[in-house]
């Protein structure tokens, strides 16, 4: 299991050579609530923002993630369904559960690397509760729905 932000920054390197093809910069997020792939952002001047595939990723490393050729990095033909912070944003929207109880707003997502499922969503009730309470981390099952207000989920019963 794995959050986007240790994601979010990470190098993707090519097996084959070793070349660094860019860095993790965001997630793309489909409407049932999956990872679909990673936006990286390649180039040192202009930087050119690409996507890999979750099903293109060799492996997920703690200092890198690891993809077979230069042919999983594909470039974008259209914008994401959503992301996590750039077009149509995910961080900060509203969670709450299936009975109508706000959770908080999402402040980090978990998802499982090699299916690219959502199982967790870390809360936060703003930075003065965060410091004194600490963050949230709530359990999911099933797709969320994703409106343009809110996220609803079913909560995982402890």
């Amino acid at each position: 299991m794995r959050t986007f932000s240790r994601l979010k920054g990470l190098p993707v390197y090519e097996l084959a050579s070793g070349q660094k093809l860019g860095e993790v910069c965001d997630v793309s997020i489909s409407s049932n609530g999956s990872v679909v792939g990673l936006l990286v952002k390649k180039g040192a001047f202009i930087k050119k923002m690409c996507q890999v595939k979750v099903a293109n990723v060799a492996s997920f490393g703690c200092d890198g993630i690891m993809v077979k050729d230069l042919s999983a990095l594909e470039p974008m033909e259209t914008e994401p369904e959503y992301t996590f912070v750039h077009n149509q944003s995910l961080a900060g929207k509203l969670l709450l559960s299936e009975e109508g109880e706000q959770l908080g707003l999402v402040d980090d997502v978990y998802f499982m690397e090699e299916l690219g499922t959502i199982v967790g969503y870390e809360l936060t009730d703003g930075f003065f509760s965060d410091i004194t309470n600490g963050k949230r981390v709530i359990k999911s099952i099933g797709p969320p729905a994703i409106g343009k207000d809110a996220i609803i989920v079913t909560v995982k019963s402890r």
